[in-house]
């Protein structure tokens, strides 16, 4: 199962501008398939993306469909956040 970030305070799910494998631009969920090169890199990732506090954010993991589910909601718009609340239930919030 696929592991991705989670900030511990506000549930929100670490959404950013990726690649995908056919080498085509998108917005959607960064993920890691492995415990071990998430927890090697996640930290890293974060600083190049200009968060500044790191312990802020948490890998947790979720089942692939729900990965897929979180892109087709963020439907490629950078304007919008994606949020997974204790039960499991995501939710989009659009810049205003």
């Amino acid at each position: 199962m696929p592991f991705i970030l989670k900030n511990k305070e506000t549930s929100e799910i670490f959404t950013c501008h990726l690649i995908n494998n056919y080498q085509i631009p998108f917005f959607g969920t960064k993920f890691w398939d492995y415990p071990h090169e998430a927890q090697q890199e996640y930290v890293t990732f974060l600083e190049t993306h200009q968060v500044v506090n790191t312990e802020q954010w948490a890998l947790i993991e979720v089942e692939e469909h729900l990965l897929k589910l979180f892109n087709v909601k963020l439907n490629n718009n950078p304007a919008k956040s994606l949020f997974l609340d204790e039960n499991g239930k995501s939710t989009i919030k659009a810049a205003e």
